[in-house]
C-alpha cells in the first residue's frame, strides 16, 4: 500500500511531528511505501519523490512576503498545485492528513478529489484530529485574553472567535480564523475526508457536534512505545516531576502557586516556554531546561510522580502516557483527553484544572503517602497501551482498508 503523509511540519516540531514520523516509519517497516508532503524547511527530514514542498511560512517573522499570508492561510494555490504534483508522481492509495490549517490549508483536500476524477482513481483520505481546528478556529477551544475554556463556536457561530479575539488575542488573526472555518463549513469541505481519526474520546464528543463529520469519527488512543531500557524499575528519588511546556495554558502558573505553598517538597521542571523567568523564581523549583532522550527518561523514571497541569482541553498527551509507562504515576488536571488515560486511585489521582488549592493538596497527600504512590506505581506498570507496530496494525486494517 502506497500512504502520503501530509503535515505542514516535515521536521521535529511537537506532538503530531512525532506521530508522523513514528507511524510512518512502522508503515515502511511493514512493507508499505511512504511518502511525505508539507512546507520546506531548513530541519525537514522526510519528503516525497517529487521534492514539491510549500513555500516555508514564518508568522513571526517580517518582511515583504508576510503581507500576503493572510490570503495564503485560507486557501493555498501553492499547496493545492504543489499536493497535485506529489500524487500524479506518487500515486498514493492513501492520504493521511494531519496538521494542514494555515500553512498548507485545507486545498490539499481538494488536491486530492481533483486528482481522483482526472486518473479515475480511489484515493482514502485519512485525518488524524490533533486539535480542535475542525469546531474552533484558534484549535484550542480557549479565549486567551481571560485563559477561559469555551464552547461558543462549537455547531457553526465561527464570529465568536472574532469576538474573543481567539487567536493570538488578535482582532486581525482571529477575524482571518472566522473568514476560514466559515468559508469551509460552506463548502461543506471537511466532509470529503472518509475517516477521522480521534486520539480521545474528548476529541471524538467535540467533532461529533458537527453532523458532517459525526459519521466519520473513530476513537483510538495514541499508541506508547514500550519501555525498552527497564526505566519502569528505578529507584524512586525525593522530587515531583514536570516536564513540559512552560506556559499559562499547560497550567504551568497555577503548578508554581501549588510549589510555592509546598516549600518542603522538591520540584524538577524539564522544558522551556515563556514562563520560565517566573520558573527560575520560585526556590524549591529546579529547572534542568529542554530534556530529551535517557537523561528525560531517567528523570520521569527516578521522580515519585509527575504532575500534568493542563488548562485546556488536551487531546491524548504523549506526556501522560510516558510517565506511565516509566513507572510514575501521574496527578492530572481534569480537562480533555487527559482524564482518560489516568484511573483516579489506581494509577494516579485527579485535580480541578486551574484550581491551585485543590492542586496543592493533591500534592501534598501523594507526598505525605509514599506508599500510595508506589501502589500506583505497580498498576501503572500494568496498563496495555497500544504499541506502535498494535497502532500501525488497527490502522491498516481498519482505516487505510
Amino acid at each position: 500500500m502506497k500512504i502520503l503523509m501530509v503535515n505542514k511540519f516535515l521536521y521535529p516540531n511537537g506532538g503530531s511531528e512525532t506521530y508522523i514520523f513514528k507511524l510512518g516509519e512502522q508503515l515502511q517497516k511493514t512493507g508499505h511505501e511512504v511518502q511525505y508532503f508539507g512546507m520546506e524547511h531548513e530541519g525537514r527530514i522526510v519528503g516525497n519523490h517529487a521534492e514539491a514542498y510549500t513555500s516555508d511560512m514564518d508568522f513571526h517573522a517580517g518582511g515583504f512576503k508576510k503581507l500576503f499570508y493572510p490570503f495564503r492561510i485560507i486557501y493555498s494555490v501553492e499547496a493545492k498545485k504543489k499536493m497535485g504534483l506529489v500524487l500524479e508522481d506518487f500515486q498514493p492509495d492513501v492520504v493521511h492528513l494531519n496538521n494542514i490549517n494555515f500553512q498548507l490549508t485545507p486545498s490539499v483536500i481538494y488536491a486530492v478529489r481533483a486528482y481522483e476524477r482526472k486518473y479515475g482513481r480511489q484515493v482514502r483520505i485519512v485525518y488524524t484530529a490533533h486539535d480542535y481546528q475542525w469546531v474552533c478556529p484558534n484549535h484550542m477551544m480557549r479565549i486567551p485574553a481571560n485563559g477561559e475554556i469555551c464552547f461558543a463556536c462549537r455547531g457553526g457561530d465561527y464570529k465568536q472567535c472574532s469576538k474573543n479575539r481567539c487567536i493570538h488575542n488578535s482582532r486581525m488573526k482571529s477575524l482571518l480564523g472566522t473568514i476560514e472555518a466559515e468559508y469551509y463549513a460552506r463548502r461543506k469541505t471537511y466532509g470529503m475526508v472518509d475517516v477521522i481519526l480521534c486520539p480521545s474520546g474528548f476529541m471524538k464528543k467535540q467533532l461529533d457536534t458537527d453532523p458532517l463529520l459525526a459519521d466519520k469519527t473513530v476513537m483510538m488512543h495514541n499508541f506508547i512505545e514500550k519501555d525498552a531500557g527497564g526505566q519502569s524499575e528505578s529507584v524512586k528519588k525525593d522530587y515531583v516531576v514536570y516536564f513540559g511546556r512552560f506556559s499559562e495554558e499547560k497550567g504551568t502558573r497555577t503548578l508554581l502557586e501549588a510549589c510555592l505553598a509546598l516549600p518542603e517538597i522538591r520540584f524538577v521542571f524539564a522544558g522551556t516556554g515563556p514562563l520560565e523567568e517566573e520558573v527560575g523564581k520560585v526556590p524549591n523549583v529546579e529547572n534542568r531546561g529542554f530534556v530529551t532522550g535517557a537523561a528525560l527518561r531517567k528523570l520521569i523514571s527516578e521522580a515519585r510522580f509527575s504532575v500534568y497541569p493542563s488548562e485546556w482541553y488536551e487531546n491524548c498527551p504523549f506526556s501522560v502516557m510516558e510517565s506511565q509507562m516509566y513507572g510514575t504515576p501521574v496527578l492530572v488536571s481534569d480537562l480533555g483527553g487527559a482524564p482518560e488515560l489516568v484511573q483516579p486511585g489506581v494509577t494516579g489521582d485527579m485535580f480541578r484544572g486551574g484550581d491551585a488549592q485543590e492542586l496543592t493538596e493533591h500534592i501534598r497527600e501523594l507526598w505525605e503517602h509514599p506508599e500510595v504512590c508506589e501502589a500506583y506505581r505497580e498498576n501503572c506498570k500494568k496498563i496495555n497501551f497500544d504499541t506502535i507496530e498494535e497502532y500501525c496494525d488497527k490502522i491498516v486494517r481498519k482505516v487505510y482498508t
